[in-house]
């Protein structure tokens, strides 16, 4: 069978040999990655390593190197958003499977360890703040995963049409996915310090999530029908924006990935915590710990 080569107009290379977009390099990359929204965040979390090998930053992609206990890792800001994620898992992906000099496909699939560290707000009223949930499912509302092909082998086809019936899904949004993060993953990270939710990945931050400012909402109710919807028995949890793509496409990659959130507001309560850091904080070093 013939090799795959990859085009240059369908992955760019920088003139230093690193990816487009992220500007790291493959000799840079490490098998354990640590994935937050801030750019600002990375060298918060960076300042844990023991030491630090490289830095690059372009755009909001913000990027540390180096070892914690002995243990490569990395940690990259992906900013705000779904389609940041598909930036940044493809150019990881290419990193450890995509020969830069010859474009061509490795044979040797190289698997990655991706934890995403962000924050949340909850769906349900006993969620309080500082609580960490595990996206151990996401709801995609964002329809990135649906452009790939592969879509519905990596999805629970059966829970997205018991979500979609109960709360009146909108015809003209995107058909949403849901996606389990890497189980393994998951008893790796999670504990009893930890809740094991199903969270929703929006496609923007206010309108999206149900919140009004000065625009009425298409669907006012949809927040409640959330609240009230069950699947075998489970809650959604929380809302945030970017744990769906990446637990879809990490598993068409064949990467091991999740998302664990600190809960910085209750939308059903309706508080919040503007001094969420110190919460936040200690999930990072819990993170690194067991990852």
């Amino acid at each position: 069978m013939a090799k795959k080569i990859v085009p240059e107009s369908e992955f760019i290379i920088n003139p230093d040999g690193s990816a487009f977009h992220i500007h790291v390099r493959p000799d840079q990359l490490t098998d354990r990655i640590i994935m937050c929204g801030d750019p600002a965040r990375v060298s918060v979390i960076a300042s844990f390593f023991d030491e630090q090998t490289f830095e690059v930053s372009s755009r909001e992609f913000h990027t540390i190197g180096g070892t914690f206990k002995g243990k490569p890792i990395m940690c990259i800001s992906h900013g705000i958003g779904p389609d940041n994620i598909d930036i940044v898992i493809t150019e990881l992906d290419a990193l450890a499977n995509l020969d830069f000099e010859t474009r061509e496909i490795k044979e040797n699939h190289r698997q990655l360890t991706m934890v995403r560290i962000g924050t949340s707000g909850a769906l349900q009223p006993e969620l309080d703040l500082g609580t960490p949930v595990i996206a151990e499912n996401s709801i995609g509302f964002d329809g990135v995963l649906n452009y790939y092909a592969g879509r519905n082998d990596v999805a629970n086809l059966e829970f997205e049409k018991a979500f979609c019936e109960h709360v009146g899904w909108n015809p003209t949004w995107a058909k949403p996915y849901v996606v389990p993060a890497d189980p393994s993953l998951v008893e790796q990270i999670g504990r009893d310090d930890m809740v094991r939710g199903n969270t929703i990945s929006a496609v923007g931050f206010y309108g999206p999530q149900g919140r009004e400012v000065r625009l009425a909402l298409a669907n006012p109710d949809l927040n409640s029908r959330i609240e009230s919807f069950r699947f075998h028995d489970r809650k959604i949890t929380n809302y945030e924006m970017e744990s769906a793509p990446l637990q879809g496409l990490g598993k068409l990659m064949g990467h091991r990935c999740m998302t664990v959130c600190s809960i910085i507001a209750n939308r059903m309560a309706k508080n919040a915590n503007a001094n969420y850091k110190d919460a936040v904080t200690n999930l990072i070093r819990t993170v690194l710990d067991r990852i």
